[in-house]
Order: structure tokens, then C-alpha cells, then sequence
């Protein structure tokens, strides 16, 4: 089954979304801010990331870069999705973030489990623009 990291800090969201896709049989781990969840990809290589943008630390947006930045294409090419009440229409970041998905909190199980069961599907791929496998043109709530 697939390995979830969710990055996190607010407790309260985190247990519950680790509710939410432990029940789907999905193995989750969870970090309380940015920098702790790159550590922990680095050290477990999950499947797919959902990140917040308002962490302490590392916020969302850098932990987005770290990743897409890494050398390691089993880094680089994670399907990260982002969930987050920080994110403002508008905000020129969502555009050129290079993730798979943007949903605003609070968002429905339903369209999160969609979503992210849609990322797993697909598997690590590119950000670029020649890699037509990236949904981010699809479910992006904003």
C-alpha cells in the first residue's frame, strides 16, 4: 500500500487527516513542519506528500522547492499535494509551485481522497512541461 507523509502543524488537522487515510489502508507519516518533513522523506521515500503552507520551520512553499529541487530523482519526481487555508486567490506561487493539486482547507474527505488516490495512480513523474502525466491542471481549488 501506498506511504503517505502529511506535513502538518496544526495537531488537530493532522490527526485527523491521518484518520482519514489510515482508513483507505494507506501507511501515513506525519511531520509538525517543513523541515522535519523533509527529513523524513529523505529518510523514507514516501509515495506521495500533502503539505500545508503555514508551517513554522520550513513553510510549505519551501518545502515544495527542497523537493523539486533534490538531486534524487526518487525525491524530485514525489507527487506532492498541497491543503492549506494560507493560500490566497490570486497568489502567483500556485501557479509555478510545480505540484500535482491545491485544495483549500476545509476541503471534503471525499474530493481529498479523489485526489490523492488520482496522484498514486500516476506515480512519481516530472513538473515540466513536456510531462502531459501531472493532473495540476485538474484538481487545483483555489
Amino acid at each position: 500500500m501506498a506511504v503517505l507523509l502529511i506535513a502538518e502543524d496544526d495537531e488537530d488537522i493532522a490527526l485527523v487527516l491521518v484518520r482519514v487515510f489510515k482508513r483507505t489502508g494507506m501507511t501515513v507519516l506525519r511531520a509538525s513542519d517543513g523541515r522535519a518533513a523533509f527529513d523524513a522523506i529523505l529518510e523514507h521515500r514516501p509515495d506521495l506528500v500533502l503539505t500545508d503552507l503555514g508551517m513554522p520551520v520550513m513553510d510549505g512553499w519551501e518545502l515544495i522547492e527542497a523537493i523539486r529541487n533534490h538531486p534524487d530523482d526518487d525525491v524530485r519526481l514525489i507527487p506532492v499535494a498541497v491543503l492549506s487555508g494560507h493560500l490566497r486567490p490570486g497568489d502567483p506561487r500556485a501557479g509555478s509551485a510545480r505540484v500535482c493539486a491545491i485544495m483549500l482547507k476545509p476541503c471534503p474527505n471525499d474530493q481529498l481522497l479523489a485526489t490523492m488516490e488520482e496522484l498514486i495512480s500516476i506515480g512519481p513523474h516530472d513538473h515540466d512541461a513536456a510531462d502531459k502525466r501531472c493532473p495540476a491542471d485538474v484538481p487545483v481549488s483555489v
